[in-house]
């Protein structure tokens, strides 16, 4: 194993390079995995543009599938060379947070002023994954070895952007049944789209212009798609429902517009999950919050990590339920990532996500 590796490491807002970093060292509890494939997150962009702060000199990315190349002197059930991917989130185990279920929040403090980043420790508050190697704490909480037969690209969506996109489902507490309204169809958008279809949604309205992933979103499960440069995808969804309105609007685009027409598409009683980043703050018009008297939910959601998650969600996608790896339109080498950030950061070529292989 050399000394060295090549890390994309924040250096200010709007500078990611490829610098290179000594091999990390694993502790009792950690374990060291070599990195096959990973990606770049709209959350990465997010950092890019200085919009959520990190500490200059921080290896950027949290979405790994790799090899373990050392275990840590107290991490048993694992086995060096065994395929595995860790979630975004990386849960302990044994925090307040995780042992009262809510493993997402595991951790959560005041860091960078923020109240609540949770388990969300690669490239946030520890060097990340888009490197040659990444050191993934608590190894045995946070390990999900991969099933045979299923490739890297596979299993690509799965430490965030699946888990995301099904957690903003799971928080609208879809029922059988309901109309859900998706908000933007980027690659977590699709995959709550997916994820609305798994749970038993009758009809799925996504709301989207950019004809390659108004295609993807039908295949994902969208009955309507709305264009929003057309017409009011409000006035559209209360066309399509007969005025009733939705049982769940999910926004994740993380914008004021989506989230305030997210908003003004719910029946009474309905459910807002949102899944989007916001950089500014929101505002809640009177007459859309009904006053406050609309029996309206507003649920954010922190993508579920731990192991156990990413084996749901591996357990998914092998068994066919969901196919994701139509997400991933684009691939480079590590030492082509600043070029591969230019062109996800200005949404070029039709991309969606890009595959990073060391």
């Amino acid at each position: 194993m050399p000394d060295k590796m090549r890390a994309a490491i924040f250096v200010k807002p709007g500078e990611i390079v490829l610098g290179e970093k000594p091999v990390p060292q694993p502790g009792p509890l950690d374990a060291l995995i070599r990195i096959t494939t990973t990606t770049i997150c709209g959350t990465d962009i997010h950092i890019l543009k200085g919009e959520y702060p990190v500490e200059s000199g921080l290896t950027i990315g949290h979405e790994p599938v790799g090899v373990i190349e050392k275990l840590g002197s107290a991490v048993t059930g694992y086995e060096e060379g065994q395929r595995v991917i860790a979630g975004a989130i990386t849960p302990s185990g044994w925090s307040n947070a995780s042992l009262d279920g809510c493993h997402a929040q595991c951790g959560a403090g005041t860091q960078h002023g923020w109240k609540a980043i949770g388990g969300w420790r690669f490239g946030n508050t520890i060097d990340g994954a888009q490197a040659d190697y990444l050191l993934v704490p608590d190894a045995m909480a946070n390990l999900a070895p991969i099933p045979d037969g299923l490739s890297d690209e596979q299993v690509l969506m799965c430490p965030d952007i699946m888990s995301t996109g099904f957690g903003g489902a799971e928080s609208g507490r879809i029922r059988i049944g309901d109309i859900v309204a998706v908000f933007a169809q980027g690659p977590i958008g699709l995959c709550a789209t997916a994820g609305a279809r798994l749970m038993g949604a009758a009809e799925i309205i996504a709301v989207e212009s950019v004809p390659a992933r108004v295609e993807i979103s039908r295949r994902m499960g969208a009955d309507h798609v709305v264009d929003f440069t057309r017409e009011d995808p409000v006035e559209a969804i209360m066309r399509i429902t007969k005025g009733r309105g939705v049982d769940v609007a999910i926004e994740a685009l993380g914008k004021q517009a989506t989230f305030e027409a997210a908003l003004r598409s719910l029946r009474p009683g309905g459910t807002l999950s949102s899944l989007g980043v916001y950089s500014e703050d929101l505002t809640i018009p009177l007459d859309a919050f009904s006053a406050g008297l609309g029996d309206n939910s507003i649920r954010t959601t922190l993508c579920p990590g731990g192991k156990e998650r990413m084996r749901r969600l591996m357990a998914t996608v092998e068994a066919g339920r969901v196919d994701t790896a139509a997400l991933v339109t684009h691939h480079f080498g590590l030492d082509d990532i600043e070029t591969a950030y230019d062109l996800f950061g200005h949404q070029r070529d039709g991309v969606l996500k890009v595959a990073i292989r060391p």
